[in-house]
C-alpha cells in the first residue's frame, strides 16, 4: 500500500486538465481544510474531491470490491475511509464549501464529465 498516491493520480489529472481547459483557478491539497480536499476554488467555495472507485467503495461500481485476501481487515478499512469521507464532508459543508465528488470511473467519459463540472461551478461557457 505504499506505492498507493494520494496526489498527482490520473482520475485527478483529468479533472485538473478540464478545470485549466475551462479557465478556473484551483489550489491543491489545502492543508488548512479539513481533508485536505484534492482541489479547491477558495473564492468560488467549491471542493473537488476525486475519490478512487476501490478505496472509497464507489457503490454500483465494478472497481468496488473487496479483496478475498483478509476481507475483515478491508472491511474495516472501507468502513473507516467512508467514515472519514462523511465527518470531512460534512465540516466542509460547515464551513460553506459547495464538495463535488468526482469518482475515477467518470473520467472515462472527459465530455460528460467536464459539463458536469461546468454545471457545478456555475460556468456559462458549458464545455471546453
Amino acid at each position: 500500500m505504499a506505492r498507493i498516491r494520494g496526489k498527482d493520480t490520473s482520475p485527478e489529472m483529468a479533472v485538473r486538465q478540464i478545470l485549466r481547459r475551462l479557465g478556473v483557478g484551483y489550489r491543491l491539497h489545502v492543508t488548512s481544510l479539513p481533508g485536505r480536499p484534492d482541489i479547491v476554488m477558495i473564492g468560488r467555495r467549491k471542493v473537488i474531491e476525486v475519490r478512487g472507485c476501490f478505496w472509497h467503495q464507489h457503490a454500483g461500481c465494478s472497481h468496488a470490491y473487496v479483496p478475498k485476501s483478509r476481507p475483515e481487515f478491508w472491511r474495516r478499512k472501507f468502513l473507516s475511509t467512508a467514515a472519514r469521507d462523511i465527518r470531512n464532508e460534512e465540516a466542509l459543508k460547515a464551513l460553506g464549501y459547495a464538495l463535488l465528488i468526482v469518482w475515477e470511473c467518470e473520467t472515462g467519459d472527459i465530455a460528460a464529465l467536464a459539463q458536469r463540472i461546468a454545471n457545478f461551478l456555475e460556468l456559462r461557457k458549458k464545455t471546453p
